[in-house]
């Protein structure tokens, strides 16, 4: 857990990889409640036999989303910030999926704080997350995500 105590402190790491987070296990039961949440119940996902004999994986493999969704917690159980009133995910400005998540792979964040801005009541904060699995040499999400804190 890396504990960044104050705004100055935050702003000195822009630039730097500040995290990385634990790994995480992707098992089905988690892809098939996302799949419920989502609505997106294609084959690919939720369908272990047809996986086995159909999918170029052989296996099922996460949603994208699903991959994206974690980023939130996966920063949050790997940095402590300075106390704010308010944390908001403001947005992403670019994702991109290159590789897939198998069922029962693990996966972590590599976190970069790319950008720190002085906002109206707070800091706007920007973070290069890349997404990697076991096992795998490319990354399976690389996302710019954007966060709001306020005092």
């Amino acid at each position: 857990m890396r504990h960044i105590a104050s705004v100055a402190d935050l702003k000195s790491l822009v630039g730097q990889e500040v995290a990385v987070s634990s790994w995480i296990k992707i098992d089905q039961a988690r892809i098939n409640l996302f799949a419920q949440a989502s609505g997106d119940h294609q084959w690919i996902h939720v369908d272990v036999e047809r996986c086995r004999d159909e999918s170029p994986y052989g296996a099922p493999i996460a949603h994208g989303f699903l991959t994206l969704s974690l980023l939130p917690m996966l920063l949050q159980s790997s940095i402590t910030f300075p106390p704010f009133k308010l944390a908001l995910n403001y947005g992403l400005n670019r994702v991109r999926f290159p590789a897939p998540v198998q069922v029962d792979q693990c996966i972590r964040a590599h976190m970069t704080l790319q950008a720190v801005e002085d906002i109206a009541g707070g800091v706007q904060m920007a973070w290069e997350v890349t997404l990697e699995c076991d096992g795998t040499n490319k990354p399976v999400c690389v996302a710019e995500l954007v966060l709001r804190h306020y005092d």
